[in-house]
Parts: structure tokens; C-alpha cells; sequence
């Protein structure tokens, strides 16, 4: 009564397999070529002519810019106009125009409240739509 191996030795080895580890890299490898071009993020940008254009005098003679000045003073396009005499002047001034449009600039010492009141002047006298000028 012997018991029989299955023949002189066995065909065991110490080599590490690495199919699997080969695998696991591929799988990261094409993860990462995945992810990659999806967090670029661009940004649209508009950068400034390296050399600019001189500034031209956008001004439309068409446009009425109406100045309030310190010391309850004001000037519609430069024209000094008495506090008294503003709303009479607008008046003057856009009962024949198509387009009641005009342009509010303050000077930074005036009260709000002038600016206010020189606008209500202007939409008393049939403005439509009051602006600001650009600086």
C-alpha cells in the first residue's frame, strides 16, 4: 500500500506573473489619456493692440451733454445755462428733435441730489432716455 505522487518532481516555479499587473497599468494608461484633455479649460481672451490708435474725439455733434457743475451751475454742451433758465433752454432744445436723448455727467464735488434735480429738469422737458457719458 504505496502512494504514489504522480511522478519524480513538480514543475513549481518562483517567477512573478506579471500579465495582470500589465493590465492594470493599460487600464490606468488609457484612464489618464481620458481624463486629461477633458480638464484643459480654455479661456477666451482679447488682448490690446501693441500699438494703439490715437484716441479720435468721439463726439456726435448731435449728442446734448448736460454738465452739472459746483455751485448750482450747469452747461449743456459746454454752454453755461443759469439754474432759472435750464429747463426753459431744454425745452428749446428738444421740442424739435426726433430723438430725445441726453448725456448726464456730474462732477464728482456736486451733491447727488443737483445731478437728481438737473435730470428731472430734462425729463420734464420731453427727454425719453438719459445716459451717462463715457469718460
Amino acid at each position: 500500500m504505496s502512494m504514489s505522487t504522480g511522478g519524480g518532481g513538480s514543475n513549481l516555479s518562483n517567477d512573478m506573473n506579471v500579465t495582470p499587473m500589465i493590465d492594470v497599468l493599460l487600464v490606468l494608461l488609457i484612464i489618464f489619456m481620458m481624463i486629461i484633455p477633458m480638464s484643459r479649460k480654455a479661456i477666451d481672451t482679447q488682448l490690446p493692440d501693441p500699438t494703439p490708435q490715437p484716441a479720435q474725439p468721439n463726439v456726435n455733434p448731435d449728442q446734448i451733454v448736460l454738465e452739472v457743475l459746483p455751485g448750482d451751475k450747469y452747461a449743456i454742451n459746454k454752454e453755461p445755462v443759469e439754474k432759472a433758465a435750464l429747463f426753459a433752454r431744454l425745452k428749446t432744445i428738444y421740442d424739435p428733435r426726433p430723438e430725445k436723448i441726453i448725456f448726464v455727467k456730474g462732477d464728482t464735488t456736486v451733491k447727488y441730489s443737483s445731478v437728481i434735480w438737473a435730470m428731472d429738469q430734462a425729463r420734464g422737458a420731453g427727454v425719453k432716455v438719459i445716459g451717462v457719458p463715457p469718460k
